[in-house]
This record gives C-alpha cells, structure tokens and sequence, in this order.
C-alpha cells in the first residue's frame, strides 16, 4: 500500500503554525500532508515530545523541517526519513542553540525583555530581521503573528542526534539577518545536502514556492528510492 509523502513544519521562537500557511498551501496543493504544531510548550524537550507524537501517529516516517530553533527540535527526533533545516540550529550532542548562536547573535538586537520575564521581538524591527525580503504587506502580516516567548527554550540540550543517521538538508538563507549566514555555512557542513536561497530568515513567507520546491523535491527523491 503507498501513502502520500507527510512533511511535518516546526516553527522558530517567537513564532506559531501560522507563520507557515503559504508554505502550506503549496504543499497540499502537491498533495503532500502537512502537519504544523504549535511549540512554546515550556522547554526543549517538552517541544520535541510534542513532535514526537506527530510523527509516531503518522503511516510513514515524515520528511521533518525545522526553522531556526526549530532545527534543535528537530535533531532530537526518531523516526524520521528526512531532515530539513531552514536558517536553523543543528546541534551536536552537548549543543544548544544558545550555545550555537553566542551572545553575539544577530537577532539579540531585535530582542525586548518583558516584565513578565518572556521575551518579545520589538514590532519595529521584525521586519528588518526577520522578514526583510518580504513586501510591506506580507510583513506587517508576519510580525503581528509573532508572540511573547517564554524563557529557557533556547538553551535546551536535544536528548539525541539524528543528523548524525538521518539523511538531511540545510537550506542556507544568504541573506539572513537573525541568524549569521556565515554561522549557517558552518552548521551545514554538518547535514548530507546544502542549498542555498537569496532570502531573508523567513523564505516560508517570502519564498513559499522555492521552499516548497525543495520539499517536494526531498519527497520525490524519497519515493524514487523506495520503489527502485
């Protein structure tokens, strides 16, 4: 019996499934399953648990993108055919993505420190950072997705490393300015594949069509190589 390709999307900090809905409609359009859940769930593991139960519920292991944290979601699956980093965190054991990114990340600009103790992107410069190939619309409409992040997420360690048995991909977005491009360079020596994108940390929003382009293409190589 054949099933369809499944694609699980595993959004950033700071965002929600909603920030991918472009990206969505042109996978099912493909007809390709999709599934986005919803992180801030208090901590790293706590967030991959959340994943994880996606994945065991699905027919087949699913294709698995992560953006940015969500990369460090992602490394600590099982079960996985395939693993996509978009401008995203790939740790080793012992990393996180704090770690990764150092205090000198470029997103720490953008940063506001709340009295409740999360954090928030400024509204100002979500654009700047996050979403700077995007049009004026598609970017007002991004930022106002964004939510309040609680603390700690950031600095969890993954309990494993499947990139280390995983085929993966790291889409490297050029120009970046959340996440230091050059960094990406280095993390993408890590996974299988590179591919390289002229977009901004967002190519999900920007880019919804070269993104998907490069999913559906892991999903057809995937399926080549389970019927040869």
């Amino acid at each position: 019996m054949s099933h369809r390709p499944e694609v699980i999307l595993v959004h950033g900090l700071w965002h929600q499934p909603a920030h991918f809905d472009r990206l969505t409609a042109v996978l099912r359009a493909h007809g390709i399953g999709v599934h986005v859940p919803r992180l801030h769930r208090g901590s790293l593991a706590n967030d991959t648990a959340a994943v994880q139960s996606i994945v065991a519920a699905l027919p087949v292991a699913p294709v698995v993108l992560g953006h940015s944290y969500g990369g460090s979601v992602t490394t600590g699956l099982d079960r996985v055919r395939h693993l996509i980093y978009v401008a995203a965190f790939v740790p080793a054991a012992g990393e996180s993505g704090a770690l990764l990114g150092g205090t000198g990340a470029l997103v720490n600009d953008a940063v506001r420190r709340n009295a409740d103790g999360t954090t928030s992107i400024a509204t100002e410069h979500a654009r700047e950072f996050l979403y700077a190939d995007c049009t004026d619309s598609l970017g007002a409409w991004a930022s106002g997705l964004l939510v309040p992040q609680q603390p700690g997420h950031g600095r969890g360690v993954p309990q494993r490393v499947a990139w280390t048995n995983v085929e993966s991909t790291y889409v490297k977005c050029e120009q970046d300015r959340a996440l230091s491009p050059a960094l990406q360079e280095q993390m993408a020596l890590r996974c299988t594949h590179v591919v390289r994108l002229p977009s901004s940390h967002s190519p999900f929003i920007s880019q919804p069509l070269r993104l998907g382009a490069v999913i559906r293409k892991t999903c057809r190589d995937l399926a080549a190589l389970t019927t040869s």
